[in-house]
């Protein structure tokens, strides 16, 4: 065994800094190993200060000799003490192969975000969150994300581990089927922003499935932060009653989006900014795969969350995200001003979803829900009702509506349609709802919230109508919602539907 250990120094001649647009990315100096020389395993360790205001991402090379079974990393960082309001230091990691850093991804090898501290990588097997397969020889890459660094900056020390010995055998990935039983067309419950012990969550895939099925969902989405690890990882948990899509929470410094239903081992990379003008290219490749496009939690707080992006390339847009907050009340309002707009642009609208973004106990499976018509219960199909805005979205498997808007001689038309009348023609919207005990309905239109309800009784089920025209209200969409305390506040949701839209396309 040999050890070695030595500094990153910070003078130029020791690290080249290569600018891309508006992104920066660091590659600091090589760290080299000898050959095995009958060695079992050789270790180095590397230390080195970030100052506040580093690039995004730091790349570390590691010349890799032949004849390396398994390569290993571990990493610490300081977390000195900031002043209240000031951000302290998160360090995040992943690994890149011999193949590089491009973006695209090519050489990715796997991500853990700040979830882990350390991880291993060889042909048979991989630390959750990264890649099997051969440890090549030639120039790989730790990858070192600072998240957030203190005004005293961040000083780490990453630890490399090389073991040497023949390779094993890669396993060949084995992916959940792209269809279920389903019952045909109907309505399907699911959740599309899950997260596992693949990323940053604290569950298996057996244990969220198994939630999955106690919340009384149909189809989930697996979309573990920046890394298609978990993908072959599903398989055993798909069945008759549970379609698994497969994705990736693309989660950049500028926002986050969910890669909903991807094919199998799809990777989209994250290493860029909105100024970077780059989202345009990944958005397109996500649909190549097969999959949609739909920011996650635009107006969420925490650091790097708030979407950037414009919504120009999604074919929806995550509304509500976990336990009902006001960032969820604000996305709400701001779904609906882009509602407006579109009706009185004529051009194309937005469907809202609703997901749990559930990662550990005590976060709810299936908490929201996203209840899709669709033809069957298969990929093509789901995507296909999220895409065209047919579906609503609950808080629980408890909540069921039926919304619809009549009129002209019997026309109607359901959540997501169009209801082809007349400006003047009088039209009845109705709500049926189950599973929402107390709350009030409000229909809320391109002019605002036009009628509210009277709480629904103990039972949660009832039925309300309203009745407008074409020229009155371009469009309605429903809310359900718990009852407040006081005040003017409305309470939170309980469900909300996608519009239906009244009268002659392009305007009434």
């Amino acid at each position: 065994m040999c050890d070695g250990t030595h500094d990153h120094a910070h003078g130029i001649g020791r690290r080249a800094l290569f600018v891309t647009g508006a992104a920066a990315a660091l590659t600091l100096g090589s760290v080299s190993f000898a050959a095995a020389d009958g060695q079992d395993h050789e270790t180095r360790t590397v230390r080195g200060t970030l100052p506040p205001g580093s690039p995004d991402f730091v790349y570390v090379p590691v010349e890799v000799p032949a004849g390396v079974r398994e390569i290993k990393v571990s990493y610490t960082y300081d977390r000195p003490s900031v002043p209240a309001g000031t951000q302290g230091n998160a360090l995040d990691i992943g690994l890149f192969d011999d193949h590089g850093t491009e973006l695209g991804g090519r050489g990715f090898r796997g991500w853990s975000g700040g979830a882990r501290t350390e991880f291993f990588v060889r042909a048979d097997d991989a630390t959750p969150g990264y890649v099997p397969g051969p440890v090549r020889e030639g120039t790989w890459y730790v990858a070192l994300g600072p998240y957030t660094v203190a005004p005293q900056g961040l000083a780490y020390e990453l630890t490399i581990t090389l073991t040497y010995g023949s390779a094993g055998a890669t396993p060949r990935p084995v992916y959940p089927p792209s269809r279920a039983k389903g019952r045909g067309r109907g309505w399907y419950r699911g959740d599309c922003h899950l997260h596992s012990w693949y990323s940053d969550g604290r569950r298996t895939p057996a244990e969220i499935a198994a939630l999955a099925r106690a919340a009384g969902l149909d189809f989930i989405n697996s979309s573990d932060h920046n890394t298609h690890s978990a993908h072959p990882h599903w398989a055993d948990q798909a069945g008759d009653d549970l379609l698994i899509m497969l994705g990736e929470e693309i989660t950049t410094r500028n926002g986050h989006v969910v890669a909903l239903g991807t094919e199998p081992g799809t990777f989209v990379d994250w290493r860029y900014r909105a100024r970077d003008n780059r989202w345009a290219r990944f958005a397109r490749d996500i649909r190549r795969a097969g999959g949609l496009v739909v920011p996650a939690h635009p107006h969420a707080t925490c650091v790097g969350c708030g979407w950037k992006f414009g919504f120009a390339e999604a074919d929806a847009v995550e509304v509500w995200n976990g336990p009902y907050t006001p960032d969820d009340e604000i996305t709400l309002a701001d779904w609906d001003n882009q509602l407006v707009a579109s009706v009185r642009q004529g051009r194309a609208w937005l469907p809202a979803m609703g997901n749990s973004d559930a990662h550990r106990d005590p976060d709810a499976v299936g908490s929201p829900q996203t209840v899709v018509l669709a033809d069957d219960l298969t990929r093509a199909a789901i995507q296909e009702g999220i895409r065209a805005g047919r579906s609503y979205v609950a808080e629980s498997k408890n909540v069921t509506l039926g919304f619809t808007a009549t009129g002209g001689r019997g026309r109607q038309a359901g959540i997501g349609e169009r209801l082809d009348v007349a400006a003047d023609t009088p039209v009845t919207v109705r709500l049926e709802v189950s599973g929402a005990p107390r709350c009030s309905v409000r229909f809320v239109t391109d002019q605002g919230v036009l009628f509210t309800s009277d709480p629904l009784p103990v039972a949660g089920t009832g039925t309300v109508e309203w009745r407008t025209t074409p020229s009155y209200a371009a469009y309605v969409r429903a809310e359900v919602r718990h009852e407040t305390a006081a005040g003017p506040v409305p309470g939170a949701l309980a469900a909300f539907t996608n519009p239906v839209f009244l009268g002659t396309r392009g305007g009434s």
